[in-house]
């Protein structure tokens, strides 16, 4: 397996709609190769003193980490929320096939 940069990004969302809307912002800028939308999450938090409990879509953003400035810049202007989640996991391995679909696919960013 080779070194690679890639990182896969969560974030969270209301519904799939917005997940959507997000997943296809973030593809048109090329900031990602892929997002995944998973559906019936539940995020129980502190906000506003109070302890939140709300359903919610996980989505799983896979990018580089050449992309990461760039798609937190992104995030300010489309992501739904006010305080988005934005965690960058790095990918210690992969298949190369796929590593190399994800660096052309994010390669040709447009920020």
């Amino acid at each position: 397996m080779p070194d690679t940069d890639a990182l896969v990004v969560l974030t969270t969302v209301s519904n799939t709609e917005e997940a959507v809307t997000l997943v296809r912002a973030l593809l048109d800028r090329r900031l990602i190769a892929c997002g995944t939308i998973l559906n019936g999450a539940r995020s129980l938090y502190r906000w506003n003193d109070k302890v939140a409990d709300e359903s919610e879509v996980m989505i799983l953003l896979k990018t580089r980490a050449a992309r990461l400035s760039a798609l937190t810049a992104a995030f300010d202007e489309v992501h739904p929320y006010k305080v988005p989640e934005l965690l960058a996991l790095p990918v210690v391995a992969g298949a190369d096939k796929y590593l190399g679909w994800l660096d052309k696919e994010t390669s040709l960013a447009i920020a």
